[in-house]
């Protein structure tokens, strides 16, 4: 077995790079070295932006989103449509749907989906405190923004048995040809999901 040539400090910095999603050990090498190559323009400002998110970024106990303020800014928002209730996988898809700017609603974090073969059930997601927000009179519609795959739509299913005891519209993001989309790229679930949810024209 060969012997590192590296200091323990800079192996350890490529270890922890590489448990980053989209980085495996070959990017978090190069992605180190820049950072060492760059210390005064980019380690040092990195350390310190990570050091006060550490610190000061917290969860949402409403929604679920993350910001440095508890309820987030989306949720102490009095121009935010709280009747209208955007249910998402995950702070990313949050953050997606925010950068498309479609909607002035409020959202609620799932923290994923469900996932038999991960042991996750419902009990690891936040689908009680939804099910808490909808029954408070409060909300009028759910929007379910969950991604089209198997587990996104077995929690889909599970989300709406257990709001049918509460008084809200449940409805669910399109699923078709994307805007731009050519119908030769696009697989035949794709299609036939768009076929299934046309609209008059």
């Amino acid at each position: 077995m060969a012997r590192s040539v590296l200091g323990p400090e800079i192996e350890r910095l490529i270890q922890l790079l590489a448990k980053l999603p989209g980085l495996g050990p070959r990017s978090a090498r190069r992605a180190a070295l820049a950072l060492i190559k760059k210390k005064d323009q980019l380690l040092v400002p990195l350390a310190g932006a990570m050091s006060l998110a550490a610190e000061r970024v917290k969860v949402c106990s409403v929604c679920g989103n993350i910001d440095t303020v508890d309820p987030c800014a989306i949720c102490s928002d009095p121009e935010r449509d709280a009747r209208t209730l955007i249910v998402v996988e995950d702070v990313s898809d949050l953050w997606a749907l925010e950068r498309a700017g479609a909607m002035k609603a409020r959202y609620h974090v799932l923290g994923g989906t469900l996932s038999p073969l991960d042991g996750v059930g419902p009990d690891d997601l936040t689908i009680d405190a939804l099910v808490r927000r909808c029954a408070s009179g409060e909300v009028s519609e759910v929007i379910l923004a969950v991604n089209a795959t198997v587990d996104g739509q077995a929690t889909a299913h599970v989300i709406t048995d257990r709001l049918t005891a509460t008084p809200v519209k449940v409805s669910r993001l399109a699923h078709g040809v994307p805007v731009g989309g050519e119908l030769d790229y696009l697989d035949e679930g794709t299609l036939a999901a768009a076929l299934r949810a046309r609209t008059p024209f």
